[in-house]
């Protein structure tokens, strides 16, 4: 079995994704032009803050400190996600290509995540969480190819 602070590690990892991809959703929920695709994006988010909050219990469980922020590297897509969007226009078929691809980098985290050595709650939340990961993400992808269909 994994060492405790991996597990602590792993479990604060997905935290930090998490934290992205709450920031991410909230952000695309506020440029996003038709309001059933805010609507998508707003609980995409407030679910992701739900999924926190069973991470953050699992880390204490565990005798840690939950991950309080986001990831650098998820600062650095934000950053450039502030940025783009000064300099474009968006739509939204480029707020799901964004969206998307957000979804592709939690997926590839909680997939990792997964593989990992875990005490049996731990593995049985994140799994739980990886399979709602997907089921967002091919939402995503549907609602992307949608929208490309009708441009």
């Amino acid at each position: 079995m994994t060492d405790r602070n991996d597990v602590i590690d792993t479990l604060n990892d997905l935290i930090e994704t998490s934290h992205d991809g709450e920031y991410g959703f909230r952000e695309l929920a506020d440029r996003a032009q038709a309001p059933e695709l805010k609507q998508t994006f707003q609980r995409r988010a407030d679910e992701i803050r739900a999924s926190v909050a069973e991470l953050k219990s699992a880390v204490t469980a565990q005798g840690g400190k939950p991950e309080d922020s986001g990831t650098a590297a998820g600062a650095l897509h934000r950053g450039w996600v502030a940025v783009r969007s000064t300099i474009t226009t968006s739509t939204d078929l480029s707020l799901l290509e964004e969206a998307e691809r957000g979804e592709d980098s939690a997926l590839a985290s909680f997939r990792k995540a997964a593989k990992q050595d875990l005490p049996a709650p731990v593995r049985a939340l994140v799994e739980q969480q990886l399979q709602g990961v997907q089921r967002n993400h091919d939402q995503i992808k549907q609602l992307r190819d949608s929208k490309k269909q009708m441009s």
